[in-house]
């Protein structure tokens, strides 16, 4: 198996992107930032492109046994923890009768970058274990745009 990324060049011109807009109160922007402070990623944006992330991100709500992200399946979203309990396993033998559990993620955790870095499937499953699980969405333009840009 390989990894790809797009190039832009002489024949490939990147063109200028304009990122979502998604209206949020001041209470909920805030509530974000503290989550996005404890992530690598967000602490290398300067704030012009903090603020692009912050307008593009999206509240998403997953119940009990909601699969967020399928092990094999294309990378289209980040995902930052608000509230609840996922776990993460993955497949290690393809003889396995069951996925091996990999880790739990909790609020201020995020997941699914590295299909979005490195432009491959998706390497583990991670499904919503509480009651209910609500994560901020970031799609994958956006985050290719904005912070595989600024992480490079």
């Amino acid at each position: 198996m390989s990894v790809s990324a797009e190039v832009f060049g002489k024949f490939n011109i990147e063109k200028e992107y304009k990122p979502p807009v998604y209206p949020k109160d001041a209470e909920t922007t805030e509530a974000i930032k503290n989550r996005m402070s404890s992530n690598f990623m967000f602490a290398t944006l300067n704030p012009k492109d903090r603020k692009a992330i912050l307008d593009a991100i999206v509240p998403m709500t997953f119940k009990q046994g909601d699969v967020v992200i399928k092990e094999g399946e294309d990378g289209d979203n980040f995902y930052l923890v608000e509230l609840g309990r996922l776990t993460c396993s993955k497949r290690l033998d393809p003889n396995d009768a069951e996925d091996t559990f990999l880790k739990e993620y909790v609020p201020g955790e995020s997941f699914g970058e590295l299909a979005l870095l490195y432009n491959a499937p998706r390497a583990a499953t991670i499904v919503c274990k509480s009651e209910t699980c609500q994560l901020w969405s970031l799609e994958r333009l956006t985050f290719n745009t904005i912070i595989k840009k600024a992480v490079q």
